[in-house]
């Protein structure tokens, strides 16, 4: 008596769920990816060693209005009132930033003639204030 042998079926793997695996993980890294804006202009950036550490330094605010008056904290100050101010926040050890901000129209020099004052007067930081406006891209 002969018998009919069977024939095994080989396994087939589907290949639907591992499409469906290989678009879940297109969308994941979609997602969580950060893409850099480069400017096109072909550089080499020095490395460092050390991370950036955001230092918490007590903010003043130093104003320049139209005329080119100077607040200092919201009150109206001279350049030896400032130096002198700047001075002993300065020798108290605390570390000063100073946040200046300047009406448009006041000139250069004015601008340029206090933050050099800030600098003698021992500022580690000065950051000008400035208005974003945002740009539509083309």
């Amino acid at each position: 008596m002969r018998f009919e042998r069977k024939k095994e079926e080989e396994p087939v793997l589907g290949i639907t769920p591992l499409i469906d695996i290989v678009f879940l993980l297109l969308i994941f890294l979609m997602l969580t990816s950060h893409f850099h804006v480069a400017s096109g202009i072909p550089i080499r950036l020095p490395k460092v060693t050390q991370e950036a550490v955001e230092e918490k330094m007590k903010k003043m605010i130093l104003a320049i209005d139209r005329e080119g008056q100077v607040y200092f904290q919201g009150e109206r100050t001279g350049l030896s009132e400032l130096s002198t101010t700047l001075r002993k926040l300065v020798d108290r050890g605390e570390p000063v930033q100073l946040v200046l901000q300047a009406d448009r129209d006041v000139k250069h020099g004015r601008v340029v003639e206090i933050m050099d004052l800030a600098k003698r007067g021992g500022v580690s930081s000065i950051i000008i204030a400035a208005r974003w406006v945002p740009q539509k891209g083309y």
